[in-house]
């Protein structure tokens, strides 16, 4: 599976994004989805996660009612929409194609694939 991840910028705090990640290659629909994001000098961390049916998300709890996670099987693409964003979500965004469950994808465990990330700068 390939990964590649659009829809990130610049914004003002309080703004809204949404990012994409699109697959190609292999069954899209037979993975567990997550979104990552890593910070300059810190570690990447998790962020969103869902099932391969789209009916089972989990959230960081930093992001929690104000981002939301979803996918479109038939498109091969799952989003990010991030509201209300805040400085602290300025960072590099990932998306990642998991055989696992949304918890072990939570724990950045069983990630199958990496797509290249796309910047997210929040200005206050």
């Amino acid at each position: 599976v390939q990964l590649q991840a659009s829809g990130g910028g610049l914004v003002q705090a309080g703004g809204s994004l949404r990012l994409s990640c699109a697959a190609s290659g292999r069954t899209f629909s037979g993975y567990g989805m997550g979104w990552f994001r890593q910070a300059p000098g810190k570690e990447r961390e998790f962020v969103a996660a869902i099932g391969w049916s789209g009916g089972s998300t989990l959230y960081a709890d930093s992001v929690k009612g104000r981002f939301t996670i979803s996918r479109d099987n038939a498109k091969n693409t799952v989003y990010l929409q991030m509201n209300s964003l805040k400085p602290e979500d300025t960072a590099v965004y990932y998306c990642a194609a998991s055989s696992g469950t949304i918890l072990t994808i939570s724990k950045g465990r069983i990630i199958d694939y990496w797509g290249k990330g796309t910047q997210v700068t929040v200005s206050s």
